[in-house]
């Protein structure tokens, strides 16, 4: 079975005038048009999240150059700028809503930025935008104890069914950090596959539920994409990144550590 790699494209807002809290992650709707364009222009074909897991455990082939464009969070501007250019190219792709963060009934009005509402987030998935979950508020979930987590990922869950009418099969981890722990919570609640960040290209041995992702910045520059999505200077470009990833997972496991001792002598 093939294990070719795939380019997964992490966004987050589509926005003109982001805020400060998510204008480094957020992306231009004129570079994310330009990037459609050239996905298109060298014969990527995207397919959703859940596209890519149901082939690669069955084994069925994938189209040529595939690719997956995602969004995390639930930002208005997924329905304002990015859904006109995805229909434009006839692109599906995935959004991962915080149903916490999403306007309305269960808004717990965490959200960084304008958010969708689920009249949006419907008109979406009727879009060919396939909606998975990223949690109820978008907490580091491998910091939270086993209760708090089954809350987190069940709500998420459920909220988008009821919202929707079908039951969410893909999830991504917020911030991108996941353990076995919530690995294996995130099967437990009934999700088939999950997302997590690593800035590198898919590949199906990683497993259904840590599927690499590449971050897509507003410092992105058409160039800096293009070797992106063709996997060339990935380790270079997020040098940076991995750094300070490989520094916090340390920070993160001492604090877990110290909370287990914590427990222990209570």
């Amino acid at each position: 079975m093939s294990d070719t790699p795939v380019p997964i494209l992490m966004y987050h807002s589509i926005a003109a005038a982001p805020n400060d809290a998510t204008r480094e992650l957020s992306v231009a709707p004129e570079a994310f048009a330009e990037q459609l364009a050239l996905l298109g222009d060298l014969n990527f074909t995207p397919v959703n999240t859940a596209e890519l897991a149901a082939s690669w455990r069955s084994g069925k082939p994938l189209p040529e150059r595939p690719v997956l464009i995602t969004f995390d969070d639930g930002y208005e501007g997924v329905h304002r700028h990015a859904l006109p250019a995805l229909a434009q190219h006839g692109f599906a792709s995935t959004l991962f809503v915080s149903t916490g963060w999403i306007r309305g009934d269960q808004d717990t009005g965490g959200g960084l930025d304008t958010m969708l509402d689920w009249d949006q987030v419907r008109e979406l998935a009727g879009a060919d935008v396939e909606i998975g979950g990223h949690s109820h508020t978008h907490p580091q979930l491998d910091q939270l104890d086993d209760d708090t987590l089954r809350t987190e990922l069940v709500r998420c869950k459920e909220i988008v069914a009821d919202e929707l009418g079908a039951v969410p099969v893909s999830f991504a981890y917020p911030y991108g950090y996941s353990s076995g722990r919530v690995r294996q919570a995130v099967r437990e609640t009934g999700f088939a596959q999950a997302l997590a960040v690593g800035n590198d290209l898919a590949r199906r041995r990683q497993g259904p539920y840590a599927l690499r992702r590449v971050t897509v910045r507003r410092s992105t520059g058409v160039e800096e994409f293009a070797r992106l999505v063709e996997g060339r200077a990935i380790a270079r470009n997020f040098a940076r990144d991995r750094a300070l990833t490989q520094g916090y997972a340390m920070v993160r496991r001492a604090r877990q550590v110290r909370r287990k001792a914590s427990r222990s002598r209570v």
